[in-house]
């Protein structure tokens, strides 16, 4: 059976396509501001690099912010569900789940068979979430490829205290006049996001294993800063920032 997850999310759009049960291939690109045509090209470019029709597919599985857009599903799922599929085809006994996206971030606990036992998400404000980062390096004049390396290089990580992002800016730039060192403010950021993440995550034991996923599990320095505050290990998977757009492609497969 050939299935195909698309996860619509703020920033980028995101495909995977699993043929019984395995991984198949999987893309990333910009959404912009049309979701429709996001999706639309993403999946023409797909069926164009596997070399088959869209009436190939068995079953199409939308998820994401974006996921009402996409005409053609055979159903739309909530990422949460989607996110939890994911993980534990990349860790089977995956317990917990910390998704950093670009606009909000989630904390997703799940029971002994995989069902979602809670979950709690913050998608009233961008900090603690890839805007935030992109925010942030923009204001020190760097790469936000290199943020997480440059974090692991600081002696002493700078205090963030805002939890606001236009304030947090303000407090970087002070720092910056003030000749604090580039790699110590970089720390500060990102032990303020984990900060933010695991405040969220409230006071409960850690369940573990724990994944990380979404884009910004790719930035090592968030990986770090999150393992310091929970004195745990996180796994990230290798397809972490399409890990909702798996996770819905194996819904399709269950379905």
């Amino acid at each position: 059976m050939l299935t195909v997850g698309i996860d619509i999310g703020s920033i980028t759009t995101k495909i995977a396509v699993i043929d019984d049960n395995k991984l198949l291939f999987t893309d990333v690109s910009f959404t912009g501001y049309n979701a429709e045509k996001a999706w639309q090209s993403i999946l023409d470019k797909t069926l164009t690099r596997l070399g088959i029709e869209q009436s190939a597919i068995d079953r199409l599985i939308a998820t994401g912010y974006g996921r009402n857009s996409v005409d053609i599903a055979d159903k739309k799922i909530t990422e949460i569900m989607c996110h939890a599929s994911g993980a534990r085809f990349f860790l089977p006994k995956t317990r917990g789940i910390i998704d950093i996206g670009g606009q909000d971030s989630k904390f997703i606990s799940l029971g002994d068979n995989g069902s979602v036992g809670d979950f709690v998400m913050n998608d009233k404000c961008s900090a603690g979430t890839g805007r935030f980062l992109e925010v942030m390096a923009r204001a020190l004049e760097l790469n936000l490829e290199d943020f997480g390396k440059i974090s692991l290089m600081a002696k002493k990580p700078a205090k963030i205290s805002s939890m606001c992002t236009v304030f947090a800016e303000s407090e970087v730039i002070s720092l910056i006049s003030k000749g604090e060192a580039r790699e110590n403010i970089v720390a500060g950021i990102h032990e303020s996001i984990a900060s933010r993440v695991t405040s969220m995550m409230g006071q409960s034991a850690t369940p573990k294993p724990l994944v990380l996923t979404g884009g910004v599990a790719k930035n090592i320095g968030i990986k770090k800063a999150l393992e310091k505050i929970l004195k745990i290990k996180i796994e990230v998977p290798d397809t972490a920032q399409v890990n909702g757009a798996i996770g819905a492609a194996l819904l399709g497969q269950k379905q």
